[in-house]
């Protein structure tokens, strides 16, 4: 990569070039687990691109605030939602500055929110401490086997996570949902067809609560 071209150009140059990279339609790993999520929440969007699991949110009452590095990607987020009569509170940020407010969040999510391991794991543990109790985070992302596979997502396998890693760097919430598997993905241009990825929807314990992972499984 050049010097002087940063991620955030990167994606403006991506998001300028086409549409809707990755479509207009919610991930569908988000949209089985949308129930999951406290009513009317207060819900955080990472890496959200173009909007298009914002807008979803926004569509069924809650109250959402998408944050990404590319001001083009959340220009078209906005124009999604204004489409879809909703509002989407828009935030450009780079997440390994990004301040999550301690229980602040009844929901917070992330769909391919791929970082440096590093950044990820420290995102993470602010993620966990922004989460009200009670509150949730749904997580897909791809593995590094996806590597094999070739359907989408970053080259670099620093950048894929291990449902192990995400164990540790979300210790302190109970993983209702907690698997790697292989799975069909049509989003878009970008995500197209047979994939790897690890799936989580983890829920920050109530003082009269503690559940345990309900569902666990690796192929």
């Amino acid at each position: 990569m050049p010097r002087d071209e940063r991620p955030s150009d990167i994606w403006d140059t991506r998001y300028s070039a086409e549409d809707y990279l990755y479509g207009t339609e919610p991930n569908d790993f988000l949209r089985e687990h949308a129930s999951s999520l406290p009513e009317a929440s207060r819900t955080l969007c990472l890496a959200e691109g173009q909007g298009r699991n914002a807008v979803f949110l926004a569509g069924l009452g809650h109250r959402v605030v998408a944050v990404d590095r590319s001001r083009v990607g959340l220009e078209r987020a906005r124009h999604l939602a204004h489409e879809r009569g909703v509002v989407v509170e828009t935030v450009t940020a780079d997440l390994a500055e990004l301040h999550i407010e301690p229980g602040g969040w009844d929901a917070v999510i992330s769909i391919w929110c791929h970082l440096p391991s590093d950044v990820r794991a420290d995102l993470h543990r602010r993620v966990v401490q922004g989460l009200k109790p009670g509150g949730v985070l749904v997580l897909e992302a791809y593995t590094p086997r996806q590597l094999e596979y070739g359907t989408g997502g970053p080259p670099d396998p620093d950048r894929l996570v291990r449902l192990e890693e995400l164990r540790d760097e979300l210790a302190g919430l109970d993983l209702e949902v907690a698997l790697e598997t292989e799975r069909e993905i049509h989003e878009g241009t970008k995500h197209h067809g047979p994939s790897h990825v690890v799936q989580v929807v983890a829920r920050s314990p109530t003082p009269v609560s503690g559940s345990s992972a309900r569902r666990e499984e690796t192929p």
